[in-house]
């Protein structure tokens, strides 16, 4: 199904047809690699929603899902680096495998702070899927790396498939690079 491109885009860079076709194909790589496992799935609300829902449906695993709300940018279109739980998952971790689900890896600050604080909750595992990921030599402020990986980006802003400016753009089905003048 062809959409038409929202007029603060700039350009599609992911369409809905090829993230419906990643999406599959790591659910195919999560089932093969957690069948027979005590998998927890966790999404880091609000930016992996639309992803993770995806995700889990391309899995025939069984799984618990839960969520956690971290704030670290605000309106902004860049990280703020204080690091903000809103909500977090109240179970026992203990003999869990965790799988992260995240929108976008950018500078791995939030990133490594949620896995850090999972860590010592003592899971049988911790690794992390993500949808997008920035590249490392520009973005990255914090030596972390995703297990799971659905598409490399370059520095740009982008929004869609669940990634936000000002809380706008997250129900577009593909993803683009907003338009400098829609945040300027």
């Amino acid at each position: 199904m062809e959409h038409k491109m929202h007029p603060d885009c700039l350009e599609i860079v992911y369409t809905q047809e090829q993230l419906t076709k990643r999406v599959a194909e790591l659910g195919e790589q999560l089932t093969a690699d957690y069948r027979g496992k005590d998998l927890l799935v966790i999404g880091l609300l609000k930016g992996s929603l639309i992803f993770m829902s995806d995700l889990i449906r391309a899995m025939d695993v069984d799984m618990t899902i839960d969520f956690m709300v971290v704030s670290s940018y605000g309106d902004s279109t860049t990280t703020s680096g204080n690091i903000k739980i809103n909500l977090d998952i109240k179970r026992d971790l203990k003999g869990k495998h965790v799988l992260l689900v995240e929108d976008i890896l950018d500078t791995g600050t939030t990133l490594s702070f949620i896995r850090d604080l999972i860590r010592l909750r003592h899971p049988e595992s911790v690794k992390i899927c993500t949808l997008l990921d920035k590249d490392k030599v520009v973005a990255r402020k914090v030596d972390i790396q995703a297990d799971y990986v659905g598409f490399p980006v370059d520095d740009r802003f982008i929004i869609g498939y669940g990634l936000d400016y000002a809380q706008k753009y997250r129900n577009l089905p593909y993803i683009a690079v907003l338009k400098p003048e829609a945040y300027a």
